[in-house]
């Protein structure tokens, strides 16, 4: 046994000084930011197959050795973790001013989840962000390659930082990124149990406004809006007896999808990720919007394409502001970006060679939970890209006892959303106000929910 042991130590010092193994480096200060950062930031890349995986990791601001440890997932498939860092639950937002051709600033936000936790942002799959392939022409990912490398990912992490193997484990993600957290939960689970070391010390995983891959993901989206005043009664009852057993999303019934085709025409009309915001477009680079006013040159001659930018008024500009800043020069530098590896920075990739090759999420979570690990389910409930009620709608698939009824939690004194425990330690909850995704639109009631539930408190 002690030459095993002895052996499976070796190969780990092996893998750690293999080339690209992992390369971190601590960022101190940023451009764009007054002042040195006013929290522990690393950021690296950790070498899995032909990938390189680039990571932002914050320290805690609270107890870094023992608050837990969560890996966020940022959706899509084909968004940036960065997304999840300064739109979501880290400890930077974008200054939101109109762009005067200087380099957007950042400012720091209050109620970050690094509150509480240490958080490793990653970016995966790879062709977004910063990570990169050493074999991009051939590389074609998918729901199951992408959740094999994350755990690996995460094992070399943890090897090359063994200071939180023993801090409480939590795997989470938003939209697409909630479909494969549980799988990839799945894969730690596994690997515990198998007793690869190192031994991660898994508690759970929590998804937000989460795909699942089931029917009912899109299926919702036509008795939500029904329910919202969307589509009036008419619609909503000749769409179901037309649809009755259709997927609306891949409907075979013809006067089905002619019926969906009206519903479409309103959804169409109105912003999808929150009803109640104006209809926008999102910061995206086209590309076929190749004008010359389009074009940027950086100072390395790298050239790329600026995405059409937004009104004002609309979420989507910090988006606009990103793309900006993650594209400059000296912000690469600081944030240690190889050269050469990534000549644009792209938030979110529409063009992403990935298969969709896991039906459904829900059983890795019945699995989970029948297991033991804990599990927090949550929904903004302005969202009409993944809806609340469909979400509920598999949670009770699960057919688990209700431990906690329906109820109202709070957040400073007013309802912030409503909450349902079941048996097998899992939350159901929503955030009343938000979209897709929730801490985006309601950052201090998202950081009021996270500090109960990894506290084991009731929300």
């Amino acid at each position: 046994m002690a030459s095993c042991l002895h052996l499976q130590l070796l190969c780990q010092l092996l893998l750690l000084l293999s080339p690209l193994f992992i390369s971190a480096s601590v960022v101190t200060h940023l451009p764009g930011f007054d002042g040195p950062l006013p929290f522990h930031m690393e950021t690296g890349y950790v070498g899995v197959d032909e990938v390189q995986f680039f990571y932002h990791f914050i320290e805690s601001e609270g107890n870094p050795a023992e608050n837990p440890l969560i890996l966020w997932l940022t959706g899509g498939p084909g968004c940036s973790s960065f997304s999840g860092l300064v739109f979501e639950v880290g400890p930077l937002r974008f200054r939101r001013v109109k762009y005067d051709g200087s380099l957007p600033t950042l400012v720091y936000h209050p109620f970050a989840w690094t509150k509480v936790s240490n958080m490793i942002f990653l970016d995966s799959p790879f062709g977004y962000g910063f990570s990169f392939s050493n074999n991009p022409e051939t590389y074609v990912d998918g729901d199951v390659t992408s959740s094999l490398r994350v755990y690996k990912f995460l094992r070399k992490w943890l090897i090359d930082h063994p200071q939180f193997l023993s801090n409480p484990l939590y795997i989470a993600g938003d939209s697409y990124g909630g479909k494969v957290t549980p799988v990839i939960t799945e894969l730690i689970s596994q690997g515990i149990e198998s007793g690869a070391q190192p031994i991660l010390n898994l508690k759970g995983y929590l998804i937000g406004n989460p795909v699942t891959g089931e029917a009912i993901d899109k299926n919702a989206q036509v008795p939500y809006a029904h329910n919202m005043g969307i589509i009036s009664d008419e619609i909503y009852k000749s769409t179901t007896i037309s649809c009755e057993g259709e997927d609306y999303e891949n409907p075979t019934n013809a006067l089905c999808a002619k019926k969906l085709q009206v519903v479409k025409k309103y959804f169409d009309e109105i912003s999808n990720p929150h009803i109640l915001e104006p209809k926008c477009p999102q910061a995206l680079p086209k590309p076929q919007n190749l004008s010359e006013k389009s074009r940027f040159l950086m100072d390395d001659h790298r050239e790329f394409i600026m995405p059409p930018m937004p009104p004002f008024k609309c979420r989507s500009y910090t988006g606009y502001l990103s793309y900006i800043w993650a594209n400059n020069d000296g912000v690469r530098d600081a944030l240690h970006i190889q050269k050469g590896t990534v000549p644009e920075w792209i938030r979110c990739n529409d063009n992403l060679q990935y298969v969709k090759d896991i039906p459904s999420s829900v059983k890795y979570q019945h699995k989970l939970t029948s297991q033991g690990y804990r599990a927090l389910v949550y929904s903004g409930d302005h969202d009409l890209v993944i809806p609340h009620i469909g979400t509920q709608t598999w949670v009770r698939s699960l057919n688990y006892s209700i431990v906690d009824d329906w109820r109202s939690w709070f957040s400073s004194g007013q309802v912030a959303g409503y909450t349902r425990t079941y048996t097998h330690n899992l939350t159901f909850a929503t955030i009343k106000g938000a979209g897709h995704t929730a801490p985006e639109y309601k950052p201090r009631e998202t950081l009021d929910m996270i500090k109960r539930w990894l506290s084991y408190q009731p929300l």
